[in-house]
């Protein structure tokens, strides 16, 4: 299993255009991914599940991924969080 914390930096937090950029370069992947925040997980592979953390800007979250191409998942997902704006 590999994991990260990052820290939202995005003005309007994880939104739905943001949410849907994460759920897309996930489901890129054969590892499971999920998304924790406020000691809630939830599968970042799914949309409603992302929206429904609410995640607003300064909130730690930890992208955690397992499986044959975890490593690969984990750095796509740092790379889209970055490239946007959205966490650090």
């Amino acid at each position: 299993m590999a994991q990260k914390t990052f820290t939202v930096t995005a003005e309007t937090g994880i939104h739905a255009r943001p949410a849907t950029l994460l759920v897309q370069t996930a489901s890129k992947f054969d590892s499971d991914v999920h998304l924790e925040y406020k000691e809630k997980k939830v599968n970042l592979k799914s949309i409603m599940g992302v929206m429904s953390l609410g995640v607003g800007k300064g909130a730690e979250i930890t992208i955690l991924t397992e499986g044959s191409d975890e490593e690969e998942a984990l750095n796509s997902l740092q790379e889209t969080l970055n490239k946007e704006g959205l966490a650090e």
